[in-house]
């Protein structure tokens, strides 16, 4: 695992700062994951992720979590839950199980999706998601 690595191909994505964290393949972890830029993984995670900006799913990465972000770029395998305030991304060489919740989503020809889509205006998800957040406060 690489912490740091500064500039890489994610800064296309516009993603402020860049990538913050790195999980290389050959790693696996499991438990919660949170953070507020951009991580890409291409080991294996097992838990949970929360996200305030990007998660990359290398081609290597497999994600066998519920996935909380702004924005969810997969070129691997997911199984779990798929929850994009902003967008996601199922490049061609993506394998998902799960259900995805998005207001906007691009499936390359050849990726796989097996589950169920909502797309939901970005205003409601994000009034959606602080509810959730808070408890169901401020209604």
């Amino acid at each position: 695992m690489a912490f740091g690595r500064g500039k890489d191909e994610t800064s296309s994505i516009g993603a402020p700062g860049g990538l913050t964290a790195f999980i290389d393949q050959g790693s696996e972890f499991e438990g919660k994951l949170s953070f507020k830029d951009t991580v890409r993984i291409d080991g294996t995670f097992t838990g949970e992720i929360r996200s305030e900006n990007t998660l990359i799913v290398g081609e290597t990465g497999e994600i066998h979590a519920q996935v909380h972000s702004k924005a969810v770029m997969v070129s691997g395998s997911v199984v779990g839950d798929i929850f994009a305030t902003q967008k996601l991304v199922l490049h061609k060489t993506a394998r998902v199980q799960g259900n995805i919740d998005a207001p906007s989503l691009v499936i390359e020809e050849g990726a796989v999706f097996n589950g169920q889509i909502k797309m939901t205006r970005p205003e409601v998800a994000a009034r959606e998601s602080l509810k959730a957040v808070d408890g169901g406060a401020g209604r």
